[in-house]
């Protein structure tokens, strides 16, 4: 069985698009032959993130963590005990593409880590800081960015380094270097991007929100 895992920290207004796109990608794996499930893992959610969750009727997890580690973790292990064989991560204010999960097994290796790209850009971040990203930022095959937005990896080599650390932030990077410290085979495609957010008001510290923010003190100043 395929498990999606999707921590959400009250992401009510984003969790509907990210939840429509990976059920469509669910259903093209499901055409392939494939069983998926997808679980919200709901992390101190204050909001309306459980109700749009119910709406489209996948499971849900309720933490009091306030820990995106944790709640990947925790999801991830909900799923492993269900027969999970293959974890497919991405984030609640993310949308994947139809074909996300078969292009993630079709890479035929323990781990696989997707690039992403941003979906809109906010009035506020001007081409400056737009150019600077795209210049440092590697869209192709063989590139080494890591994202809990695209991320895949098979249930028996996450077990083999026990998983995610319980981290605030850079769970993901800390899984893929425990999973390469290994020696397991890993692709790094471009061939599945995911759509994420270019917010400010990221709800993981030191994630990609407070990249792009950091990003702009080195953007020159348009007109000069």
């Amino acid at each position: 069985m395929i498990a999606v895992v999707i921590p959400a920290h009250n992401e009510a207004r984003r969790l509907g698009r990210c939840l429509k796109s990976v059920l469509a990608a669910a259903r093209q794996a499901e055409q392939a032959g494939h069983q998926v499930e997808i679980l919200v893992v709901l992390d101190r959610c204050s909001d309306g993130s459980a109700a749009v969750a119910r709406r489209h009727a996948v499971h849900t997890l309720a933490l009091d963590a306030g820990n995106v580690g944790e709640a990947r973790r925790a999801g991830a292990a909900w799923m492993i005990e269900r027969g999970a064989s293959w974890l497919a991560c991405t984030d609640a204010d993310s949308q994947v593409p139809p074909h996300w999960l078969v292009s993630q097994l079709d890479c035929g290796t323990d781990v696989v880590c997707g690039t992403v790209h941003v979906q809109r850009w906010q009035p506020w971040q001007k081409a400056a800081l737009r150019q600077l990203y795209l210049s440092r930022y590697e869209a192709r095959e063989g590139h080494r960015h890591i994202h809990g937005a695209n991320l895949g990896v098979s249930a028996q080599a996450y077990q083999r380094i026990g998983g995610f650390r319980p981290l605030p932030a850079h769970e993901d990077v800390h899984l893929v270097r425990d999973l390469e410290a290994l020696g397991v085979l890993i692709s790094w495609t471009a061939r599945h991007s995911v759509a994420t957010s270019s917010r400010r008001d990221s709800r993981a510290r030191e994630g990609f929100g407070d990249y792009l923010a950091n990003l702009e003190g080195f953007a020159p100043v348009e007109g000069s």
